[in-house]
């Protein structure tokens, strides 16, 4: 016997039924709506998500009215909203962009408070660095420069440059200043045109150097010659940061009774060091190691 095909798909008399899931089709969207709802939605990387569920120990069902969405748990976005910028690279074209955008965002949002620059950097390019001071300069909120663990060559220069009275440096922080570094290749007349223009870099360090520490351009000069590593209080006294954070709390820094103090500076007046006064008098200082034949200290190397 033969079926036509829209006999053998017409489903049979006894399982048609008007309100059935297959005759129905307002029936079946509905259904279908209602599914979709009975479903929770998915979270994505820009919705807002609730701490607390995740939480094994929270029986609250209710949400708060904020929470921070993913991409604002970054910590660069953490520190904006805290007014602190981090330069802790190398000073370079990009980096020089993005600090110079958040400084200049900063600046906008609130020229009142505040702008804290930390500085962990061995220096870089002098053009970036240049544009990284202008964009400083032309924040009218003040910009406090903060030194941790190293700031060398561009970085120092950005560190002295900060706001008077703001420019800061850790205990166990390192400062160098010297001058301008590079190389000239090619034609006698290529040459002659990269010393020139390192000779102008030069000057120009000098004078806004000259202009923060209060110290002329030709002792700056001088002692630019060679690289001129400084503790924090040597750089305070040459006159390149303000003050040391945290200076004579022993939370932070707990020296030894027989510790080398700060070169050029009373023991008395940043520690409160335990022992007899002649303790306190006769501390040695690293020149005196020199010259008592620590001479390990002379010969030490860093690759950079």
């Amino acid at each position: 016997m033969e079926m036509s095909l829209t006999q053998i798909a017409k489903p049979p008399p006894c399982l048609v039924n008007k309100n059935s899931l297959f005759t129905n089709k307002k029936r079946v969207k509905t259904t279908v709506k209602a599914l979709r709802n009975s479903y929770p939605k998915r979270a994505t990387l820009s919705s807002n998500w609730n701490v607390s569920s995740l939480s094994p120990l929270s029986s609250s069902s209710t949400t708060p009215t904020w929470f921070p969405r993913f991409e604002e748990l970054d910590t660069t976005n953490m520190l904006l909203r805290q007014r602190i910028i981090f330069l802790g690279s190398q000073v370079d074209d990009m980096t020089a962009d993005l600090i110079i955008s958040q400084l200049l965002l900063l600046d906008a949002e609130d020229s009142e408070k505040d702008i804290k620059l930390f500085i962990n950097s061995p220096g870089g390019s002098v053009t970036a660095g240049m544009g990284i001071y202008d964009a400083m300069k032309m924040c009218k909120a003040d910009v406090s420069t903060i030194c941790l663990g190293l700031a060398a060559s561009m970085g120092a220069f950005l560190l002295a440059t900060g706001t008077k009275g703001k420019r800061f440096c850790m205990p166990n922080s390192r400062v160098m200043i010297h001058q301008p570094l590079g190389t000239a290749g090619g034609k006698a007349t290529e040459m002659s045109i990269r010393i020139r223009e390192m000779v102008y870099h030069k000057v120009k360090l000098n004078k806004i150097l000259s202009r923060v520490t209060g110290k002329p351009e030709e002792q700056i000069e001088v002692d630019t010659d060679r690289d001129n590593f400084m503790n924090p209080w040597e750089a305070k006294e040459y006159g390149l940061i303000d003050g040391v954070i945290d200076d004579g709390k022993p939370g932070l820094v707990a020296p030894i009774a027989d510790a080398a103090p700060p070169p050029k500076t009373r023991v008395w007046d940043l520690w409160k060091v335990e022992g007899s006064k002649k303790a306190k008098k006769n501390l040695p200082t690293e020149h005196k190691m020199l010259q008592n034949g620590h001479t390990a200290l002379a010969y030490t190397y860093i690759h950079v």
